[in-house]
């Protein structure tokens, strides 16, 4: 039987096997120089296009997330932050805690590598198969307040509730107006139970009444962040300010007045 290779390309289109398709004599003859037979050449040719639309799932999924830079957690140095323990980070990275709708708060001084590990926890949940946002928590708020100015509030709350992890990062650098903590409660309520939330922040949750500029409000909020939580506290040296001692720009004793 004589296989017409436009008709061919057509099916592979029309069943959007486009992997396949683009790749096919490629493809065809490195099955052939591999004595496959036909259900090995089969599988070979499946696996070519679950490849291509992972990958393609990956780029999408990292776009919409909106991560500011590229980091992974294999360039992450878990010996310079022995506070932190690599099992429990290598546990974290499963997804497992964002299939349950948990959440995640990463705490500590700047510079310490919080911002690091969210964005590589974030990078592996797209690997999972969960869709995923990065925001600043200032924009975040500013992005809120603004939508319920405009009486559109509710758009852009569906908008942050919507993906299965959101990371909120930098809570606590700048406090809160007091309608904005109430936004942001609203959002939390959202997502309590729904979705999973990591949060980076340089405060305790004991300061956390400080940083909304209401107790009741940030006990609102830590009541449903922490119900089904896990909370990873670093402690440690800046990365930033080890370098800068390493190249003689800080001396050991001004570190205090730079945290």
């Amino acid at each position: 039987m004589t296989v017409d290779h436009e008709r061919l390309t057509a099916h592979l289109s029309r069943l959007k096997l486009t992997a396949i398709r683009d790749q096919l004599d490629t493809l065809l003859d490195e099955a052939a120089r591999k004595d496959l037979n036909l259900r090995e050449a089969l599988a070979f040719l499946c696996e070519a296009e679950v490849a291509r639309k992972d990958q393609r799932r990956i780029r999408m999924g990292t776009a919409i997330a909106r991560f500011p830079t590229v980091r992974t957690l294999d360039g992450f140095d878990f010996g310079a932050q022995p506070s932190i323990d690599p099992k429990l980070i290598r546990e974290l990275a499963t997804g497992r805690w964002i299939a349950n709708g948990d959440t995640l708060l990463l705490l500590g001084p700047p510079g310490v590598g919080k911002t690091h590990l969210a964005i590589a926890l974030g990078r592996q949940a797209i690997l999972h198969r969960h869709t995923v946002l990065f925001a600043p928590a200032t924009g975040l708020v500013t992005d809120l307040t603004k939508a319920h100015r405009d009486g559109r509030l509710e758009d852009k709350l569906a908008f942050y509730t919507k993906p299965k992890l959101l990371i909120i990062e930098e809570l606590g650098y700048l406090p809160f107006e007091p309608n904005a903590a109430h936004l942001f409660f609203q959002l939390v309520s959202r997502r309590y139970e729904r979705g999973s939330t990591l949060v980076t922040s340089n405060r305790n949750v004991t300061e956390w009444g400080t940083v909304f500029g209401d107790n009741v409000v940030a006990t609102a909020i830590l009541d449903r962040l922490l119900h089904h939580s896990h909370v990873v506290t670093i402690r440690g040296d800046s990365y930033r300010l080890r370098e800068k001692r390493r190249s003689g720009l800080l001396r050991a004793d001004d570190t205090n007045n730079h945290q």
